[in-house]
């Protein structure tokens, strides 16, 4: 009886630390894998405000708080826009003073928790740009897709793909640059958004499935007059992106690719984002095979991309060394594969998708360089 007994106790055990390891690696990879849509990312933490004076606010210093660029400031019912750090106005050791832009939703006052994120307006085009835009409605796979289109002349129109944890009002960012030069900008939102389908387990696929709305997205287009598209994303909408260029059934018709902080390693983001959220590491493993468990496997977006029948028009691919969700690795060996299409541009000091925050001006100067043969 006692060999059966400690044989029973043993296999106790075991199903025991099964069952665990089962449930913790499911509640790392729902940390990783339900980003909700608005709050910003992890990564950079949460800062106070100290004072809040005329065109000026004081931050707790930190490397985040310190970042040149203009970025947006997001806390519990508040919202406002922060320019370049000011650094001969007086300050403690402690703290940081930059330009205050404006404050667009809430009271910002001393005290108040606030976090970094890349995304500078809220509203529509009409209510955040001053731009008028169409609410238009895509047919999808799995529904109607919301969108909004500000119109321009130009036969090439741009979809603008925001990324996990953002919305479409992220590419805010840049529609004036393209109203600007009068090209039509198209700004879906997909499955899992606010007004979206919903996905049934309510799990991000890191663009595997979502790219399909973006098909969705440039069909539309095609529908409604433009001769060709430009696919502009960030994060999984660069991921997103670089699939419909492979995959689409209307993929002549896209004309460039713009991907700031594409998600080239799935199992590292995965891996980047539970950590981000406190995820202890020995759990880390166990997210990334729960993941590919719930939502099946998932194949190398980088080996896939670069293949040479795979990527076949020119693409400005923007990315840094600070993103610590997507890593810029991978980016980089995209541009070793394919120097024939693909032109990088290092962006330093930037974190996830804020390719653009760093530095407004440069980045236009890319985009403008990029578009101008395209258009």
């Amino acid at each position: 009886m006692r060999p059966a007994t400690a044989t029973a106790a043993a296999v106790t055990t075991l199903l025991g630390v099964g069952a665990a390891a089962v449930a913790a690696g499911r509640y790392a990879s729902d940390v990783a894998l339900k980003a909700p849509s608005g709050p910003p990312l992890p990564g950079d933490p949460r800062l106070t405000v100290h004072t809040v004076g005329p065109e000026r606010i004081t931050l707790t210093r930190s490397l985040a708080s310190l970042r040149p660029g203009t970025y947006g400031l997001e806390g519990p019912r508040l919202h406002a826009v922060v320019g370049p750090v000011l650094d001969r106005v007086p300050h403690t050791a402690d703290t940081v003073v930059r330009r205050l832009e404006r404050v667009e939703l809430g009271a910002l006052g001393p005290g108040a928790r606030v976090r970094f994120t890349p995304q500078l307006h809220r509203g529509t085009p009409l209510g955040a740009l001053g731009l008028a835009h169409e609410d238009v409605e895509i047919p999808g796979e799995l529904g109607p897709l919301p969108a909004w289109l500000v119109p321009g002349p130009r036969p090439t129109w741009v979809i603008a793909l925001h990324g996990l944890g953002t919305t479409r009002e992220h590419p805010l960012n840049v529609v004036p640059f393209y109203a600007r030069r009068r090209v039509p900008v198209l700004l879906p939102a997909y499955r899992g958004d606010e007004g979206a389908p919903a996905v049934r387990d309510g799990l991000a696929r890191f663009g595997d499935s979502e790219w399909r709305d973006v098909d969705a997205a440039i069909r539309y287009a095609v529908r409604r007059g433009a001769d060709s598209v430009v696919l502009h994303g960030w994060g999984t909408g660069a991921s997103m992106a670089l699939r419909a260029a492979a995959e689409s059934g209307v993929r002549d018709r896209i004309a460039g690719l713009v991907l700031d902080s594409p998600v080239l390693d799935w199992e590292a983001t995965v891996r980047n984002l539970a950590a981000a959220r406190h995820v202890p590491a020995p759990l880390l493993p166990l997210a990334v095979r729960a993941a590919q468990g719930r939502t099946g496997p998932h194949g190398d977006l980088l080996r896939a991309a670069s293949a040479p029948d795979a990527l076949r028009v020119p693409v400005l691919l923007l990315h840094g060394p600070d993103d610590t969700i997507a890593p810029w690795e991978p980016s980089l060996e995209l541009a070793a594969r394919r120097p024939d299409l693909v032109s990088s541009q290092t962006v330093r000091h930037a974190p996830h998708a804020a390719m653009w925050n760093a530095d407004p001006v440069r980045y236009e100067e890319y985009l403008r360089r990029f578009l101008t043969p395209l258009l």
